[in-house]
């Protein structure tokens, strides 16, 4: 691929012909790193028992949970997440094709993807860790209501979303097992975070390489993915009320997307310092910094917000 800069407009076809030299050469580095791994060796299988129904087992209840109350709700809102995986499959295919290092990608990443599904709900299981009716019944839902990208408008538009949305996923899960109080769950989702921070760094390098080809259209794609970005799970039921309480737990909140999201990707690509650019992509790109400035000061309430709650908690503990 050439390196030199073009400023004209790209078609959805030429740009996606011009990156697949870039997509197979992140394919290849992607499959050198990837180290295998097996879920079901992360689940503490010897926790498990019948649960009541055709098998005469023991009813599911909360204390029976090794997690903390976050740790449940992050979980819940993670696997429910991973669940819609053929959804993110058919969005992604459509738009990138099935052929060529393009479709050979698109079918080794939704194969590395779906193990997060099955270990999660392996480990839920077994550990009785969360009601498995209100799972399953949560799981038919949101598959039923599927997936639509908030991105379709450009294949740039898809991948600056998921150079940002894959980086989001890692830090949700990292933070969840955190969070959890459960070690074995800790380190169940450190093995699925090294998996989305890889995803990441391949979508990461290929919005490097459309920035190169294609400048003002990359930036003006980046702002609006920035401006409007949204978790894939948005959908699914119960999401408001389960994101409020994991931002307020600091599990995934503005602040936390501001600062180990968002800025993280943006200095890697050096997307403020650009230059070079025509009025679309000067105009972009002041859009984008306003808009992280305001994030900024969102997160700065936010914050002295939460310092105010744990303060009033403190003293009527005290």
């Amino acid at each position: 691929m050439s390196s030199t800069s073009s400023h004209a407009r790209w078609t959805d076809a030429r740009l996606l012909q011009a990156l697949e030299e870039v997509v197979e050469r992140e394919l290849n580095r992607h499959l050198q790193v990837f180290k295998e791994w097996m879920p079901h060796e992360y689940v503490p299988w010897s926790r498990g028992r019948d649960f009541d129904g055709p098998l005469g087992g023991e009813a599911w209840s909360v204390e029976q949970s090794p997690l903390t109350e976050v740790g449940r709700v992050s979980l819940v809102v993670n696997l429910l997440t991973e669940d819609n995986l053929p959804s993110y499959h058919h969005e992604i295919a459509t738009l990138f094709g099935r052929d060529g290092a393009w479709g050979t990608w698109v079918h080794q990443w939704t194969a590395e993807e779906a193990r997060h599904s099955m270990v999660l709900r392996d480990y839920l299981l077994a550990s009785r860790a969360v009601d498995p009716v209100e799972l399953e019944r949560a799981r038919m839902t949101h598959m039923q209501n599927g997936f639509v990208s908030d991105n379709r408008h450009s294949p740039l538009h898809t991948v600056a979303y998921v150079a940002f949305q894959e980086l989001a996923t890692r830090i949700s899960h990292r933070n969840t097992g955190h969070a959890s109080g459960d070690p074995v769950c800790d380190r169940m989702l450190a093995q699925v975070a090294n998996d989305e921070n890889l995803h990441m760094i391949f979508y990461r390098n290929l919005l490097k390489a459309s920035f190169e080809l294609a400048p003002d259209q990359t930036m003006q794609a980046v702002n609006e993915v920035v401006t409007n970005f949204r978790m894939p799970g948005h959908g699914m039921p119960g999401f408001e009320r389960a994101a409020a309480r994991i931002a307020v737990d600091g599990v995934y909140n503005l602040r936390v997307h501001l600062d180990d999201v968002l800025l993280p990707v943006l200095r890697h690509l050096k997307v403020m310092e650009m230059g070079g650019l025509r009025p679309d992509g000067v105009r972009a790109q002041m859009e984008l910094g306003l808009m992280l400035d305001g994030l900024t000061a969102q997160a700065t309430r936010f914050d002295e917000r939460q310092a105010a709650i744990r303060a009033r908690r403190a003293a009527a503990k005290g």
